[in-house]
């Protein structure tokens, strides 16, 4: 059965595109904690994120190396954190989150509501220092 992520890969659900290879894709969450918080997925649908292959793992983080460069070159942050969760997709996917403090990447806290306009800004922006 197709998962969202697989859906918004194949255009079925729309997405705040950031960066796209042959192989995986990079979007904002919609349920953003901060301001440029992205997906990373691999275009393969893969439940776990282990059990990827070594091959696609390395290229995955790889991928979201040269995102998070991009998100970072945008948003304002000290740093970017990476989070590997997986409950609540089964999909294989990395949360990159920009931060400026340790209690910042906490999925238990309220997700930012940002308007439309300003996730197609971002997305727009952090596309355009990807490299």
């Amino acid at each position: 059965m197709a998962t969202i992520f697989s859906k918004i890969i194949s255009g079925e659900i729309p997405c705040y595109k950031v960066a796209e290879s042959e192989a995986f894709l990079a979007f904002l969450d919609i349920r953003p904690l901060a301001k440029g918080h992205t997906l990373v997925i691999p275009k393969k649908e893969v439940d776990y994120f282990y059990d990827l292959d070594d091959p696609d793992l390395a290229e995955l983080m790889v991928f979201a190396k040269r995102v998070a460069h991009a998100i970072r070159s945008v948003v304002p942050c000290i740093k970017i954190g990476t989070a590997v969760i997986g409950l609540e997709v089964p999909h294989a996917h990395v949360h990159l989150v920009p931060l400026n403090a340790v209690g910042e990447l906490n999925f238990a806290r309220e997700p930012l509501h940002l308007e439309p306009a300003e996730m197609m800004a971002i997305a727009t922006e952090i596309n355009a220092h990807f490299q």
